[in-house]
């Protein structure tokens, strides 16, 4: 849950295909590219306008500047977290933890009965899903490829609303 303090410095607000430069930044810096985890601009572009995909932006308040995002897919009654992203100098701040609370109330207020998402095993944001209610629900072993070659598990992580 995120604290008062995050709501004031900041802004949560939809994004679009004009934000792609800030969601690259985020996602480089907090994925790099060690364990095959972010997507491409490509990807991203291509995701963007379909039906029941929202890009949402964190903003540092003071400066406007993109500190974080999640990118989500809802199709029925399911809300899916493609991707979730805070630069690595305000981590353990509350940032992903607003994002990841907006995507949950989002579904929930859109009728949905169950949000979902995969992780790589080992992330660390895996303590932060866990805190807020997703349970493990399935495993893909060695979906994602490392630079050094060695590969990793995805584990699939659901929540009822």
């Amino acid at each position: 849950m995120a604290t008062p303090a995050i709501d004031r410095l900041v802004q949560l607000e939809r994004g679009g295909a004009d934000d792609l430069d800030d969601v690259m930044t985020v996602m480089e810096a907090a994925f790099g590219d060690t364990f095959g985890e972010a997507w491409s601009r490509s990807q991203c572009a291509g995701i963007l306008p379909m039906a029941g995909v929202v890009l949402t932006l964190a903003r540092d308040a003071l400066t406007g500047r993109t500190c974080g995002f999640s990118l989500v897919r809802s199709v029925a009654d399911e809300s899916e977290l493609l991707l979730i992203a805070v630069l690595p100098a305000q981590h353990r701040q509350g940032i992903g933890g607003r994002l990841l609370d907006q995507f949950i109330e989002s579904a929930r207020q859109e009728g949905g009965a169950r949000v979902h998402l995969e992780v790589r095993d080992g992330n660390p944001a895996i303590t932060m899903y866990r805190d807020a209610g997703f349970r493990p629900a399935g495993k893909r072993r060695n979906y994602y490829q490392a630079s050094d070659g060695q590969r990793y598990d995805a584990l699939t992580l659901i929540r009822e609303l």
